[in-house]
């Protein structure tokens, strides 16, 4: 059974920094995709940012420029460090891969203080 286990999250000052950290574990034996999502109380989730099996990447706009995804293969880790945070950026965030099937994490929080 493939699992994810986020780390990472916690509370940080406006303007500070953390590195969220996912780790795959399991049968997994390619994975095509691995993302960072988010959700703060009473909205959707969304995609914050992606890396592809080829190293590309993608962002969300709201967090470019200030977030960078990166991916460790031989430890099927992603990280997701997270500088110059806002209140903004206070959520749920959750670690995604995509091999056969799709994989979610079960969150680590975010918050943010002004």
């Amino acid at each position: 059974q493939v699992q994810l286990v986020e780390s990472g999250g916690g509370l940080v000052q406006a303007g500070g920094s953390l590195r969220l950290s996912c780790v795959a574990s399991g049968p997994i034996f390619s994975i095509n995709y691995m993302g960072w999502y988010r959700q703060a109380p009473g909205k959707q989730r969304e995609l914050v940012a992606g890396i592809t099996s080829g190293g590309s990447t993608s962002y969300a706009d709201s967090v470019k420029g200030r977030f960078t995804i990166s991916k460790d293969n031989a430890k099927n880790t992603v990280y997701l460090q997270m500088n110059s945070l806002k209140p903004e950026d206070t959520a749920v965030y959750y670690c995604n891969l995509e091999a056969y099937y799709s994989y979610w994490g079960r969150g680590t929080q975010v918050t943010v203080s002004s």
